[in-house]
């Protein structure tokens, strides 16, 4: 193995030999890209260093078995390997090499002395300033101990706690040394082929400042932004820029002040900022992928010294090509913004029927997302939009979209109404049934009697369906999943639920109308019928049936999965506990977080999962308390509404008022909580369709075409269905499985926008209280009132011990985190809007909720003491955390 490469002999297929940026400089200099001349140290010569030091197999050992939380060990530690890499006599082969490609470039010039790790700059994980990188190094003696330095840094502290977040081994990571002509340039700085702010691919962003870039890279210079889009310069944003990177006289670098003239002046003139916007693109065209490049201005000529790809852009969903479109996120309505699984992506969108237009769903970075341009592009529609005073974060991110000049200069002008009307008549005959079935309960049937039809009618139809998959084996079984349309299944759900947006709109309308009052939060207190809050009810009780078995208790506290049920039997009271649970799983075992990805494990299948919330209720609640709560909610509800009707009885024509006051009220109440049956439904089939889909996963393992049950996950339906009928083969269905789990560590790390354009353009839903003190947060006002308590941050429910009277700050909350709601004073949450999960069931149990509070559990912290108002949209942070 050489221990030195020229730029000329090396390229994107170097990597193992030249690392990351080694491998893109000479990938570049290959395409004929301006980069200054160079050749690398190769990892042979690391490896041959490494080898010879005795000490380091044990420290790397050490290195494997630390977390990244025990810092003051990494610390110790990476300081003895880098004195030790550093205190080595460099092999005389691997000095000679260096030598004389050093010779062959120029003695006399100054270089650039660049780490390259083979973990660097890849899809995956970037490693950006992990390694140290040495300018103006002149001469023999400073070359080699550059190079030394370099390979030692690969044990900064930094990087060595990088690397055990992102699950690489210290032992298969290698070092090459990059050794560049050093390039004096007037400008310098970073460029982004895509806006890394925005996500817009179109959009060229361009930071610039005097001096070398090592300034930019470091913090020091603050920098000129000039944005390019379509050949034009579209933003420039000139900084006070009062300080550069200079290179020095005999070897190094020095931070000076800049002369007056320049502190103000534009760094890179117009021309060259086109040039380099045409240079990124030419350098974006050639990797096929958007790309971070540092590059600088020497005289009149524009230099790349190191390009890598972003890996921070949010995928954009596939449409049609040549064509603007906006996609709405299906996951924030859903509260699962987690990566999904090819499975999970796959059923839920089949759930969808594919000759509907309307439910144009697509997928990007392992997240499903809803086409909406079709009626987005309606100028109807877009006036709706921005004249709403809904508070919804749909609405608010769309409103921001129609703003926005690419939707301005984009969006089409003609042909909107055909795809429009095409969606319309998809919309109404789907929900003709619905539509009909709600002027029948709104005019005739007694609300109660709809409400208990609609919360019993789809059983009948769910054992059906499991009956013919039990008929069937193989793909058919498959295929029966993959048609099967769940939609009959919930007309009676969504016409109750949309009764009872209708009558509490009609209800708000007249209240004020005739009293000049406005809504009363207490009637939305203990609905009847709300599935979801049935099953928080019931998690109480399975901790009631719990708390009298002390040994019950103390099981629950170490018990595991895979003996859960047969070590409950052996414990005192276990029957009893095991009865109740029995009880709880034939109703709410198929349920989860994120449920909707049906590769999620299910509460049957990991009862673990509800042993926090349990133990949290066994400590925050006496006994029954939950459902005493509960009823004390009926009772406000049903004082406020003998209130109301009271008043407006007493008003003109009151008695006739009053009656359909009361209809009205009677509506809401009994159709309220069915909002939450339609996803309940679904639920209940994914369970069945899981269940149906492991069996056969489970065959396919037993015959050796899948190692394990769970690699049915990385397939789509229609791939499972070819693989069961040998269509797909086995060495084929190996590949796609191992490439999407790489893929999945890419995806995992990158948070879903809530609406993204296919220019990569994305929008959030940043709501601003005008009644917010300063510094506070602010959000979605989901549940009127105001809590003051201690934080409690809950990133996954599997984690979720609430005290009582604690607030509770997550992402999200689906149904799976209702019982943690019994001992929440006050909600706030990252994702969500007015009708969204946790705001519903907020304000059924009289809880403040604030919604869409961006970073919310980055920034609040476990402990704190916070104000939550949840009328007018806002966190404020009181005290510190407690000590």
């Amino acid at each position: 193995m050489k221990y030195v490469l020229q730029f000329e002999e090396i390229d994107r297929h170097s990597l193992p030999h030249v690392g990351g940026k080694g491998a893109n400089l000479g990938e570049m200099a290959k395409a004929g890209l301006p980069v200054p001349p160079g050749f690398c140290v190769t990892t042979a010569a690391y490896r041959r260093i490494t080898d010879e030091l005795q000490e380091m197999e044990r420290w790397l050992n050490e290195l494997n078995r630390l977390q990244p939380d025990q810092l003051d060990e990494i610390c110790a530690l990476a300081q003895k390997i880098r004195e030790g890499i550093r205190s080595v006599t460099i092999p005389t082969p691997i000095r000679e090499s260096i030598l004389q490609a050093w010779t062959r470039l120029g003695t006399d010039h100054a270089f650039a002395v660049r780490s390259s790790a083979t973990a660097e700059d890849l899809p995956a994980a970037s490693f950006a300033g992990q390694q140290e990188t040495y300018l103006n190094v002149q001469g023999e003696e400073q070359l080699l101990e550059a190079v030394k330095k370099c390979w030692a840094s690969l044990f900064t502290d930094r990087g060595i706690v990088y690397r055990i977040r992102n699950g690489f081994d210290h032992k298969s990571v290698s070092l090459s040394v990059i050794v560049q002509r050093m390039v004096y340039p007037e400008v310098s700085g970073i460029m982004f082929t895509a806006d890394p702010v925005t996500g817009h691919r179109r959009t060229v962003s361009i930071e610039a400042g005097f001096g070398l870039g090592e300034g930019l890279v470091s913090g020091i210079v603050t920098a000129d932004l000039y944005k390019v889009r379509d050949e034009e310069i579209i933003e420039k944003q000139i900084a006070n820029k009062d300080k550069g990177v200079y290179a020095v006289a005999g070897g190094g670098t020095e931070v000076r002040e800049l002369p007056s003239e320049l502190r103000q002046k534009q760094a890179l003139p117009d021309p060259k900022i086109r040039e380099l916007a045409a240079l990124g693109r030419r350098i974006e065209k050639h990797y096929g992928s958007e790309q971070d490049v540092e590059w600088c201005l020497e005289g009149n000529d524009i230099y790349i010294l190191q390009s890598r790809p972003v890996t921070s852009l949010y995928p954009v969903p596939s449409g049609k090509k040549g064509e603007y479109r906006v996609y709405l996120s299906v996951g924030h309505s859903q509260m699962m913004t987690d990566y999904m699984k090819p499975l999970g992506i796959s059923v839920f969108l089949s759930l969808a029927p594919e000759d509907i237009t309307m439910f144009r769903l697509t997928e990007a970075g392992g997240r499903p997302f809803w086409d909406c341009s079709s009626l987005l592009f309606l100028k109807p529609v877009q006036r709706k939009i921005l004249s709403s005073t809904v508070v919804d974060d749909n609405l608010f991110a769309l409103k921001k979209v129609v703003q926005s000049e690419d939707f301005k200069r984009l969006a089409p002008k003609r042909g909107v109404w055909r795809e429009a009307l095409s969606t319309m008549k998809d919309i109404l005959s789907i929900y003709r049934k619905a539509i009909l079935r709600l002027i029948q309960v709104w005019y005739w049937e007694g609300p109660e009697l709809a409400a208990r039809r609609a919360l019993t009618a789809f059983e009948q139809e769910l054992d059906r369906v499991k009956q013919e998959l039990l008929g069937r084996s193989g793909a058919e079984r498959i295929r029966l999943i993959r048609r099967h349309n769940i939609f009959d299944a919930m007309i009676d759900p969504i016409a109750l639920t949309y009764a009872g947006f209708i009558a509490m709109a009609v209800l708000k309308k007249k209240i004020k109308k005739w009293l000049g009052e406005e809504w009363d939060s207490s009637i939305e207190k203990s609905p009847p019928g709300n599935i979801t809050s049935e099953m928080g009810l019931a998690i109480g009780d399975l901790a009631d049936a719990a708390r009298p078995h002390p040994e019950v208790i103390r099981y629950l506290e170490r018990a595991e999965d895979r003996t859960f049920y047969e070590g409950l039997s052996e414990v005192e009271g276990g029957g009893a506990f095991r009865k109740k649970l029995d009880e709880f799983m034939e109703k709410f075992g198929m349920r989860a977080p994120g449920e909707i990805d049906i590769t999620r494990v299910r509460y049957r299948e990991a009862p673990t999962m509800l042993v926090p919330s349990i133990l949290s209720h066994l400590k925050s609640n006496a006994p029954g308390e939950h459902r005493e709560k509960f009823k004390r909610g009926e009772k406000q509800a049903q004082e406020a509404i003998r209130s109301l009707l009271q008043r407006v009885k007493a008003t003109r024509g009151g008695t006739r008022k009053s009656k359909k006051l009361a209809r009205l009220i009677a509506m809401y109440r009994n159709t309220v909580g069915i909002r939450e049956l339609p996803k309940y439904i679904i639920i209940r089939y994914l369970g069945l369709y899981r269940e149906t889909i492991l069996e056969e996963a489970k065959a396919l393992v037993v015959k050796g075409i899948l190692d394990q049950t769970e690699d049915v996950y990385y397939l789509t339906l229609e791939e499972l269905i070819s693989l069961l009928e040998s269509r797909l083969n086995e060495e084929e269905a190996r590949k796609r499985i191992c490439s999407r789990k790489a893929s999945e560590e890419i995806y995992r790390k990158l948070y879903p926008p809530l609406v993204i354009t296919s220019e990569g353009e994305t929008f959030s839903a940043d709501f601003v209280s005008d009644k917010a003190p300063p510094g506070a947060l602010t959000g979605i006002p989901a549940s009127s009132g105001v809590a003051e308590g201690y934080v409690r941050v809950v990133r996954r429910l599997e984690d979720g011990k609430l005290n009582k009277g604690e607030i509770l700050v997550a992402p999200y909350t689906d149904p799976g985190w209702t019982p943690l709601f019994h001992s929440a004073k006050a909600l706030v949450t990252e994702v969500g809007g007015m009708m969204t999960h946790g705001s519903v069931v907020a304000r059924e149990y009289g809880i403040p909720a604030v919604v869409s509070v961006k970073d919310a559990t980055r920034i609040l912290k476990d402990g704190q003491y916070v104000r939550v108002d949840g009328t007018n949209g806002y966190v404020e942070i009181l005290e510190g955390e407690k000590e």
